[in-house]
């Protein structure tokens, strides 16, 4: 049952009303329950201790604690980061996927690929982000059906060369199976209904620091092949940072992708080339 949180009131009271991270923790190990980001941690706070739904959540917790960012940017990065760190209990998303799946649409069909095999960073004609290869045959069939393809094409079923499958028998598919369709043609209805999902392949010579700024304040998010390394203050600091990644970050690709390529504000700062002028950006078309 729901009860109102009295023991968290002066708790949320004092929390800034700033862009960060926010972490509910439980007992006196400090182990996190809960860990979330706003662009006003205190409104955002205590907008938890009136939702009935967490009535778990604030029962069990004893401390809240935040890290301030200087953006919208830095929190979310830092949010992903912390989840997949210590994955708090009551934490439904952003936990790590380690074995990532997605569509490699080619000329000459269609197979589905694992980030511990593709490089899904450079790799081209990848489509869709799954955390499953039940996700991405659901929604290969999804699209088979309404376009009428062929599921041997598909890397979904097996079939003989040039043999009819059985879903052409039932008038569901156009025949790429059996040369009644051209199989460029197939494979060109698959990439237009897929062309939301395409995975856009890391587009820079190395790292680059994405420049956040809020005032006077400025942070340096520091990115290579989709995989957030770091925040730090200054650029020579940036420089300086050269973590290994851990592979294709998925949540870092979503926060990030929007924002690099349509310029969505962001500064970027290339790291791993002779640009060394504190005051020189991104070449445009980067």
């Amino acid at each position: 049952m729901y009860r109102y949180p009295d023991h968290l009131t002066d708790i949320a009271a004092g929390l800034p009303q700033t862009c960060g991270v926010y972490v509910f923790h439980g007992d006196s190990d400090g182990y996190p329950l809960y860990i979330g980001k706003s662009i006003n941690i205190r409104r955002r706070v205590q907008s938890h201790l009136r939702n009935q739904r967490e009535a778990r959540l604030l029962a069990a917790t004893r401390r809240i604690t935040c890290i301030e960012t200087v953006g919208e940017i830095g929190a979310l990065l830092l949010e992903s980061t912390l989840v997949k760190q210590q994955r708090p209990l009551h934490n439904k998303q952003l936990r790590r996927v380690r074995r990532l799946c997605a569509l490699h649409v080619e000329e000459t069909g269609t197979r589905i690929v694992f980030s511990d095999a593709v490089d899904f960073a450079g790799a081209p004609n990848l489509y869709g982000l799954f955390a499953r290869r039940a996700d991405a045959v659901g929604l290969l069939r999804e699209i088979a059906d309404r376009e009428g393809l062929c599921l041997t094409y598909l890397d979904i079923e097996k079939g003989r060369p040039g043999q009819p499958c059985f879903r052409y028998q039932l008038k569901k598919c156009f025949g790429a199976c059996c040369g009644a369709e051209p199989l460029a043609a197939h494979q060109q209805r698959l990439r237009a209904a897929l062309i939301r999902n395409q995975i856009r392949h890391w587009p820079f010579p190395g790292r680059i620091a994405l420049e956040e700024r809020s005032g006077p304040r400025r942070a340096y998010h520091v990115i290579r092949n989709w995989f957030y390394l770091g925040t730090v203050d200054t650029l020579r600091e940036a420089r300086k940072l050269s973590l290994p990644d851990e592979g294709f970050d998925r949540d870092c690709y979503r926060i990030l992708c929007r924002r690099i390529f349509l310029n969505d504000g962001a500064r970027i700062r290339l790291l791993d080339t002779q640009m060394d002028d504190d005051n020189e950006d991104c070449p445009d078309g980067c």
